[in-house]
């Protein structure tokens, strides 16, 4: 999944309304009297930079170069395979991750404790959870996402062990949870689909090939 983060300084980027990688058209303006609106090279030093997405036509704002709407900052969209209930303290995580990366920190280390049970893993201990996984062949790429996820996390909820102020920090562990799904969910589930649809024939003698009744 391709994520461009939103900025004013970006012909494109992935709209946080739509999570739709699109082309956004930028203005801004002035905020020291009525000024009239920036044009695209004047936009940078604009007091008011404002956005809108040509796929879905909403608008993003930023305020002396805060981003302050939509309230999700320029977290991706959730993996539309994600668990219900997974997504739902991704979304939360999303919308405070800039006032409070500690918070979305553990919130994210939280979804990833739910996501663990559609593994089927026990949920009650991470460490344990991707020791598990690991015995069963997981790829070296997605246990290191489990485990950013997971210090990053436990860090956050411990005095010291996680900057107050460090967004980005918070930031990356969005996609890494949405890579953990796709290769953990989505891209399994998209290869059972697309073996059933092989002739029966075909997957017959798969079967018969590999000693399977």
């Amino acid at each position: 999944m391709s994520f461009v983060a939103a900025s004013p300084l970006n012909k494109s980027f992935t709209c946080p309304h739509c999570g739709v990688l699109a082309r956004q058209n930028k203005w801004g303006y002035g905020l020291g009297g009525p000024t009239g609106p920036y044009n695209e090279y004047q936009i940078e030093v604009a007091e008011l930079q404002l956005s809108r997405c040509e796929h879905c036509g909403k608008v993003c704002i930023w305020c002396e170069g805060i981003y302050i709407y939509p309230n999700r900052g320029n977290a991706p969209q959730p993996n539309p395979d994600m668990p219900e209930e997974v997504a739902v303290d991704f979304e939360e995580a999303a919308a405070i991750y800039v006032t409070s990366p500690r918070g979305a920190a553990a919130l994210l280390r939280l979804a990833l404790q739910k996501l663990m049970i559609h593994l089927d893993q026990l949920g009650k201990n991470i460490n344990d959870d991707i020791k598990a996984l690991v015995a069963k062949g997981l790829p070296l790429q997605v246990q290191q996402a489990l485990d950013i996820v997971r210090v990053t996390g436990n860090n956050a909820v411990h005095p010291g062990m996680l900057d107050a102020n460090d967004v980005e920090t918070a930031a990356q562990l969005f996609p890494l949870l949405n890579l953990i799904v796709e290769y953990q969910i989505s891209l399994p589930a998209r290869l059972v689909e697309m073996f059933d649809a092989l002739p029966e024939g075909a997957r017959a003698g798969i079967k018969q090939r590999d000693g399977k009744k």
